[in-house]
């Protein structure tokens, strides 16, 4: 079949889902869970509106880093290099890679907890064993046969949708608390919101889904940029939006039922101090049973091993695309060096941190609200990005994509500069 005919509808909807549900179901990994737990632990119902409010906005800017991708053949970093100046690009990706260090720190660290929580023994061998699997199949494991399994692990994220059904849930409050939101003009409460909505919308998962286009498009058979070859368009922009939406709608009802969970258990209990996943899923145990802790551990492990990869290879991603590395999943290690190098580094660094004094637990809610402010400047350039003939020719983006994109963006520098006046 010629290349720029590649039946794609023919898929099932079941092969659809790949870049997209896997990076809204990494959004949920176990610092994002540390977050959305202190959230509703510290404030109870008060913070679900903000799962609702950010889905939308969240699709809406993933189907743009997504649509740059298969349209361009380039990651974020790419672009950014071939059309803006270098210290823009040096910047963000180095705020990038510090901030997906520390998020892999503390989520081997949360892993190793939740076996211990589970099992007994010592966390740092649990942790150990878990950053070394990882890294080794992230390494020796190409792409196409790795891929699968990330998509199953999704299911893991379904264990904080089990975890809901063994409390009482007020439905009547939490539909109030969800659609008629009372928000606190306060430091803490806003500063907590800036966090939430960074740990939602995280600039790893732009570089992240926007990388795993261009692997998709490069291990298709005939598939090639669309910019090169537009009549594949109308097949990948239907497939990109059916896996955005369902892979976003999941991250955020997965976010929305740990904020409820700890809401109803934690914060009705009066623990309202929560640094960990692992520690969330501690407390509640007295309050809320053995079947809720143990699935709410477990999925800590699931998660885990679903979201190292995917911040180990957005760091790799940016730099490789940054300083024009060879890059891919899907190739060798002695072909793209720097590219393994860079996820090697970053996962050994993030477990040597679980050994040394240097706190990534306090760190952990900081390097969340890092990602929020460093949202809004990279979120700028993607929509300006998405909006430029130079760039994607003639799949610029549409008014409606382009409306809630910019109001993503909004919302974020709204959150950021509230933020910065009440702090």
């Amino acid at each position: 079949m010629p290349a720029d005919t590649i039946d794609e509808p023919e898929r099932s909807w079941v092969r659809k889902l790949g870049p997209g549900l896997i990076t809204g179901a990494a959004d949920d990994d176990p610092s994002g869970i540390a977050t959305y737990s202190q959230a509703g632990a510290q404030f109870g119902l008060s913070m679900l509106w903000t799962v609702l409010l950010t889905w939308p906005l969240m699709v809406a800017i993933q189907v743009v880093s997504a649509r740059i991708g298969r349209v361009t053949g380039h990651g974020l970093a790419g672009n950014i290099r071939r059309h803006y100046p270098r210290w823009l690009l040096y910047g963000v990706v180095l705020l990038l890679v510090v901030a997906n260090t520390i998020n892999i720190a503390a989520d081997v660290s949360a892993m190793g907890e939740a076996a211990r929580l589970l099992a007994g023994g010592p966390v740092h061998l649990y942790t150990l064993l878990f950053g070394t699997v990882s890294l080794l199949l992230q390494v020796f494991v190409p792409y196409t046969r790795y891929v699968p399994w990330l998509k199953w692990l999704t299911l893991a994220l379904l264990a904080y949708v089990g975890v809901v059904f063994t409390v009482q849930i007020p439905w009547a409050q939490v539909l109030a608390a969800t659609f008629w939101p009372h928000i606190a003009w306060n430091a803490q409460y806003v500063t907590t919101m800036v966090a939430v909505f960074g740990t939602t919308i995280s600039p790893y998962l732009f570089f992240w889904q926007a990388s795993q286009e261009v692997e998709e498009q490069q291990a298709t058979p005939g598939a090639l940029p669309l910019i090169e070859a537009p009549k594949q368009a109308g097949a990948s922009f239907r497939r990109i939006q059916v896996d955005t939406v369902i892979g976003m709608a999941f991250s955020n009802l997965v976010a929305f039922f740990i904020i409820l969970t700890t809401a109803l258990t934690l914060h009705a209990h009066g623990v309202t101090d929560i640094q960990t996943s692992a520690q969330a899923a501690s407390a509640l145990k007295p309050v809320a049973g053995q079947l809720a802790f143990a699935l709410f551990s477990l999925g800590i492990i699931g998660t885990g091993f679903l979201a190292i990869p995917v911040l180990a290879g957005s760091a790799a991603y940016a730099m490789a695309g940054a300083f024009h590395w060879k890059r891919g999943l899907e190739l060798p290690p002695s072909r793209a060096k720097g590219f393994y190098s860079i996820i090697a580094l970053s996962t050994v660094i993030g477990m040597a941190l679980g050994f040394t004094g240097i706190d990534p637990i306090k760190a952990l809610f900081w390097s969340a609200v890092m990602n929020g402010v460093i949202a809004v400047p990279i979120m700028a350039v993607m929509m300006l990005m998405a909006s430029n003939r130079k760039v994607m020719g003639d799949f610029v983006v549409s008014t409606r994509l382009r409306w809630l994109g910019w109001a993503g963006t909004a919302l974020m520098a709204i959150a950021v500069a509230a933020m910065l006046v009440t702090m």
